[in-house]
């Protein structure tokens, strides 16, 4: 099922269904062995998953799913949107690549510029850009292309203003959905929600979620992008090391509930392959 169709609004006997699609987001195992991972969508799948996104290696790493994994992921009935980014491959390599999951019967792609690595020289890349990606696959498949969002803008851009500037590229190149990335503060997506739909930018938006396991991984994130930790938030985690998971899972609980409330069309959750607190979520807000 395409993006456009997963999150379009749908009536019930005259009455307009508000219930959020859930998505989840996993990466490929640093030892290549998805076998475990297996395990995590199994019980996942159980909250029937309108999609679930495989990402690259995070920091422009070339460890990703292969096409066989995708078709093993695929084969447990689960509607899959590889992650793409387009800094680590020639322009050759990447119609080549994106036609092999098309011909795997996927239909969504999630198109990223990706990390920059450091031994890459940025003037020699063939696509510098996400919405030159955006652009190719449009060319070169029908796949039903998503895009990234930043409610705090892209750390490499010069305020929000300017990043949603870009946001409004991608889509007016084909895309068709915008999966956020993650935040803390609520008040930070509904502005740039409002912000992003005053530019003209009709297509569903889809706040992303990740639970905290841990203070050094939030610690990580934020140093790493545009994210804001409440203190409300950070105080609990200082205050309370050992209870760290429950912590994390009672505010994305009430996080997600607001968003519901709010009216999104979608929820996508960062499992970081554990579907433990994801589970625990879902549990007290479907």
């Amino acid at each position: 099922m395409e993006l456009s169709e997963i999150y379009q609004k749908k009536s019930y006997g005259g009455v307009e269904d508000f219930t959020p699609k859930i998505s989840f987001e996993v990466f490929p195992p640093k030892n290549g062995d998805i076998s475990n991972l297996f395990e995590e969508l199994r019980i996942l799948k159980r909250y029937n998953p309108a999609l679930v996104s495989l990402t690259y290696g995070a920091n422009g790493g070339l460890n990703r799913f292969s096409i066989s994994d995708m078709k093993s992921i695929r084969d447990l009935d689960l509607n899959l949107m590889p992650h793409f980014t387009c800094v680590s491959m020639l322009k050759d390599e990447i119609e080549k690549h994106i036609v092999s999951v098309e011909n795997l019967g996927i239909e969504n792609i999630l198109a990223l510029r990706g990390d920059i690595p450091e031994y890459i020289n940025p003037n020699e890349l063939d696509y510098k850009h996400a919405d030159e990606l955006v652009e190719l696959i449009r060319e070169k498949t029908t796949l039903s292309i998503g895009v990234a969002g930043y409610p705090e803008g892209h750390i490499e851009s010069k305020n929000l203003k300017e990043d949603i500037k870009y946001l409004k590229l991608k889509v007016e190149k084909g895309a068709s959905a915008i999966f956020t990335q993650l935040f803390f503060d609520n008040d930070k997506f509904y502005k740039y929600f409002e912000q992003v739909r005053n530019l003209g930018i009709n297509i569903p938006i889809i706040p992303g979620i990740m639970p905290v396991r841990s203070l050094k991984q939030i610690n990580k994130m934020t140093s790493l992008a545009r994210i804001t930790l409440s203190k409300r938030l950070l105080h609990a985690l200082e205050k309370f090391p050992n209870d760290t998971l429950k912590i994390g899972t009672e505010f994305a609980i009430r996080q997600c509930q607001d968003l519901i409330d709010f009216g999104v069309v979608g929820l996508h959750f960062y499992t970081l392959n554990h579907s433990d607190q994801t589970a625990e979520i879902l549990e007290n807000i479907l």
